[in-house]
Formats: C-alpha cells, structure tokens, sequence
C-alpha cells in the first residue's frame, strides 16, 4: 500500500524563511549541503515544503471552497474591494503576492541537485532523484504562474541569486508576459521529462499535473493576450508600460495572433495527452466529500490528503452552518435542464424559481449535488383511502447568523460538505482536497481547439459528450447551442473586451462555469476572457426569498441588516443588506484591477530610495510614488 503525503509546511530543519524585499536579500539558511542533497529521500524531504503552495480548505476565508467569493458565481457578506473603486489600494509587501521566497528556495533545490547530478554525486534511485527534480521545475511554474496571473510581467530569474545590491536591482527588471508564460511552459516541459507516470506517493505530483499544467497555462495566456489585444495588459503596443524597458520588443512566434496561436497549440497538445488517458469518475460529488485517496489513472491527477492527528480542515464544519458564502442566481441561472435545454427554452420544463427546490428539479446534476435547495414540495400520500398533501420544508438556510455561519445568497454549498457527522466537527475534517482533475484537460482541449480553428474536432466532441453524461445532461450539445439566446443568459462571460461572443464559444465557457462550481477559477476565467469590463453596477444576487421561501422563517430573522428587503428586490442581495455597504448601488469592475499593484517599498528598494531610479515598471494606473487608489480615469484601451 503506498504511502501518502499530508502536506504542510514543515520544512523546519531547512529554515526557510521569508524577507521584506524582492530577492530576500538576508541569506536563508538552507542547511549543510554536505548533510543534505546526499540522496533521494534528502530530495524528498526538501521539496515537501513545496507543497505548501497548493490550495487548501484549512481556513475560513481562504479555503478552495470560498475563493469563488472573488467572482460573479459565489457571494460573501461583505463587499469584495476588487470588484468596486476607492478601497482596494497598494500594498506592503508582506501582504502581497509581489513575493520572490519560495522562488529563490526553489531554484536553490534545482540547482545543487543538478549540480550534483553533473558531478556524479547523486547517483543512487535515479528515477526518484529525476522525480524530486521534476517537483522542483513544478513548483518553479507554478509559482511563475501565480506572479503571471497577478502581475502580468514578472522577473525571470532561475538562480539563486548572492547578496548584492546591483546584482538583485538588475535581475528585478520585469520580462513581458508572454515570455514569463513561455519560461513557465518550459520548466513544465522539464518536468514532464523528468516526473514518473505515476507519483511516488499518493498526493505528490506526476507527468500527468506537469502536463495540465501547461495546458492550464497556454489556455491562460493565450486567451489573455487574444481578449487584452492592443490594450497596456498586453506587450507589444505603445500603451503597454513596459515599452521603454524593452523598445525593441517583438513576439517571439512573430505577431501578436501568432503568439496567441502558439499560446493555444501548447493547451491543445499538452491538455489531450492527460484527457486521452484519464476517465472522468462517475461520482462527481463523492470527489468532493469523502475521505478517501483517488485511484491512480482515474480523475484526479493531484489532491491535498488530510489524516486525523496529523493534517485536519474545517470545511464541512463551515459549510454545515452555511459557510459565509453561497451561490449566485447567475450561476445557478447558468445550468442547463437534463434535458440540455435552457432554463428560459419554450419546453425546457423549468419550474421557476419560487424556491430552489423548484429550479434544482430536473436540472444538471452538478446544480443539484452542490447546493442544499431551500423550501417545499406538496408530497402526495394515502390515509385511510384518501389522498392527503403534506408540505415538506427542506433546508433552511440560516440567515440571522453571522460570519461562517451566515448564508449569504440561500443557495449554500453542499459540493464540499460531508455527509459523514464525523466529518463536519470543527478541526477534524479529513476530507480529500482534489486540486488537479481530467474535467480541466477535456474542457481546456474543447476551448483552445475552438479558439484555435473556430471549430470542434472528434476529441471536442468525446469531451464534450463525457462531461455531460456524467453530468446527467443530454449530450446533443449542439441542441443547446441552438437554444441559445445570449440575451437572455445572465453570465458576464457572454461578452469579452465588450463583444458578445457566439453560441459555441459561450456554451464552452458555460460547460467550464457549471463543471469547476466552487473551485476557485471562475475569477481567473473572468479576467482571462475580459468579461469584467461588462461588470456595470452589478448586483449579485441569490434566492427569491420573497414570494414563499420567507414563510419558513420567523419575523426576526428578516430585518432590516439581517436580509435585504422585499422593497430592494424579491431575490436576496447581500450587497443591499445595509445600507452603508461599500458598494450598496452595486460593482462596477475598475479595469486597473485587471493586474495586482506593485509595492511601493520595490521601487524604493531597487532606486536607492528613489522611486523614480528603480528599473521596474508599475502597473497600468496604479501609483509608483504613494501608497493609494489606482488612477480610474486611465486610458489603457
């Protein structure tokens, strides 16, 4: 039986530690190499504390199950500054992702390993030592990655650099981003060489999460440089901020649709290699809920284990009391009927919304395995030779309490929640994270094929059709393009830069939406595809709480500062519940918001103390010489 791995930072004898500035200037004290780095398991040991970088369910608000807060398809309590202008400001570097300490220990890991490779000195289980390897050039990507998606441009830096002040200032120059993406690409390439087909142990990486991984990226950047074109999020162009740093720049693939395509032809080939190979598994909600690993082959290419006394999450804890956070109407709205219709099709068979208990009937199973659904049905049942109706009331969302035992939109989460009484005790939760899925290669394939060749292949087709029948949705997927009114779906991702997209396209991003519900990627989607441009005085909105559902409740629980008011609207709207919300009259995205502040403190650090000397380039309308606000009047169009 193998072992598993319980990821957490533990890396103690290492002594890795982070520093205020961009290089971690300190040197960290990465123990005696003549202790260490003397065969596999020393790998090992090392390249543990890597795995802290992954998703987790350990915490309230930054649980997997919550980051869709951040997005258009879940809703906290409170108002998200991203989302709204005047309260999202410049950081410190402590509180930002502007963060170098995991990097500089990883290209430390790659290269005494590689060193030490070179010289002969690791010469025992070479196939764990190319693996270990391989999970270093993983973790490289995948924290390049989260500087990509926040920064945009991003140093590129593969050594672990000495402590000198001109030599640190030099490296901190900012690479364009297509060619960040293209670093992370290949270090994923390296990866896929040297990772084993199967993980060592359940829980660490394979070949398999190298190869979804760049295709996640390719989809990433490709679609951002295609939707973002000619805009200061994209180099190439006179308003991109980086073009004195780099005047000559041209796009390595020649154009800048050419770089799109080369962006798109990685997503394909990387993502069918994962999807030709892996099936989807038939319990969609089981992935999400039990205490379990996951067979090798099947669905879940990585996963986050948890084991009591060792590692435990609170998830199901949360969720149990209604979690602080719940679905949108817009992204309940978005799931089709079994029959692949749309809810607003002429004979979709759609029972309305008076509760949601009525518009989870009959609908894709993923809608209704990931909501608890609030308010009656009339059971018919025979007493003494007559038919008599009983009321059945089903969950009751708690709406008076506070914090992570609110619901916020009554349409509270049940994709996370264990139905195990073991399980939903505070700090004792075991229940398995899935991080990476197949699901991603089939739907990555089925949209950069089409945003490749504006067409579906036969693999487009076989994805396609397998996520809808394990979905419980009928396969004719071109029924439900034909339905299609994008004037009447209430998805931001109906537009792009402004511009509705067509039915297929659409129907892509809605399959993507309704299958990754609750897993933190709807936000990246949204500012990939530039749909939240079209996020104008927008209200989320959840349940209709108005027409029947508020007479399961006590008078009390519906107040004024508890709920929205039936004035407001009869659906409930977290945003309206006070008055004094921050954003009460609704969001209205900021396009600076598109990519994440540069701390001022590197500006300083890298100028000598003037900000105005330092070689890095802000973002587009955030400030360089004050903490503060972006400048929202900025023309980046």
């Amino acid at each position: 039986m193998k072992k598993y791995i319980y990821i957490f930072a533990s890396l103690l004898v290492l002594g890795l530690q982070s520093c205020d500035d961009f290089l971690d200037r300190e040197p960290l004290d990465f123990g005696d190499e003549n202790a260490y780095f003397k065969n596999a398991e020393d790998l090992k040991v090392f390249v543990n504390d890597f795995y802290s970088a992954l998703p987790t369910n350990n915490s309230l608000w930054g649980g997997l199950y919550s980051q869709d807060n951040q997005s258009d398809n879940q809703s906290a309590s409170y108002a998200q500054s991203l989302f709204y202008k005047g309260e999202k400001k410049t950081v410190n570097i402590n509180n930002s992702e502007w963060n170098f300490s995991r990097l500089r220990a990883i290209n430390y890991f790659i290269n005494k390993v590689e060193g030490k490779l070179a010289t002969g000195q690791l010469s025992d289980s070479p196939d764990y030592v190319n693996h270990y390897l391989g999970e270093g050039y993983f973790f490289r990507a995948y924290d390049y990655f989260r500087l990509l998606r926040n920064f945009g441009d991003a140093p590129i830096v593969t050594v672990m650099l000495d402590d000198d002040q001109a030599l640190l200032t030099e490296k901190s120059i900012r690479y364009p981003r297509n060619e960040v993406a293209r670093h992370i690409i290949a270090d994923l390439d390296k990866a896929a060489e040297l990772l084993m087909a199967s993980a060592p142990e359940s829980g660490r990486v394979s070949r398999d999460a190298a190869l979804l991984l760049k295709a996640r990226v390719a989809l990433y950047e490709g679609t951002w440089e295609r939707y973002h074109a000619g805009t200061c999020f994209v180099p190439g162009n006179d308003k991109w901020p980086g073009k004195q740093t780099w005047p000559d720049f041209q796009f390595k693939a020649g154009s800048a649709e050419a770089e799109v395509e080369y962006f798109l032809e990685q997503a394909i080939d990387a993502s069918v290699k994962v999807a030709e190979n892996r099936k989807l598994d038939d319990d969609y909600q089981g992935m999400f809920n039990k205490d379990q690993t996951f067979p090798e082959n099947d669905e879940v290419i990585l996963a986050r284990y948890y084991k009591t006394g060792v590692l435990s999450h609170s998830c199901s804890a949360y969720l149990r009391a209604g979690g602080g956070c719940g679905l949108t109407r817009a992204a309940v709205n978005t799931f089709l009927m079994e029959n692949g219709q749309p809810i607003y099709a002429p004979n979709a068979g759609y029972r309305g919304d008076v509760t949601p208990y009525d518009e989870v009937t009959d609908r894709d199973s993923r809608l209704a395995g990931s909501i608890r659904a609030a308010g009656s049905d009339i059971v018919t049942r025979e007493v003494d030779g007559k038919n008599v109706n009983d009321t059945i009331y089903y969950y009751k969302p708690p709406l008076r309490a506070a914090g992570n035992e609110k619901s916020t939109t009554g349409y509270d989460l049940n994709k996370w929640l264990s139905d195990d009484s073991e399980q939903r005790i505070q700090y004792n939760c075991t229940t398995a994270v899935p991080i990476m899925r197949a699901a991603e290669a089939y739907l990555i394939y089925i949209e950069a094929y089409y945003e490749r060749y504006h067409s579906l292949d036969a693999n487009c087709d076989k994805f396609w059709r397998a996520l809808r029948a394990r979905a419980g949705v009928d396969t004719e997927y071109n029924t439900t393009i034909a339905m299609t009114d994008l004037t009447l779906e209430n998805d931001l991702a109906v537009y792009s830069h402004g511009n509705m997209v067509d039915e297929t396209l659409y129907n892509i991003r809605r399959e993507r939406r309704c299958e990754f519900i609750a897993e933190g990627m709807r936000l990246d989607d949204l500012k990939r595809w530039r749909s939240l441009d079209n996020m104008v005085n927008y209200q989320p909105e959840g349940m209709n709480l108005w027409d029947k559902v508020y007479e399961m409740y006590d008078k009390s629980d519906l107040e004024e500062k508890i709920v929205s008011q039936v004035s407001v609207s009869k659906y409930m709207r977290p945003l309206q519940v006070s008055a004094t919300s921050a954003a009460y009259d609704g969001y209205t995205f900021p396009k600076p918001h598109y990519l994440e502040p540069i701390p001022i403190s590197e500006f300083l650090l890298t100028g000598g103390g003037v900000t105005a000397n330092s070689p890095i380039y802000q973002n587009p309308g955030w400030p360089r010489d004050a903490d503060g606000t972006a400048d929202y009047s900025y023309d980046c169009d």
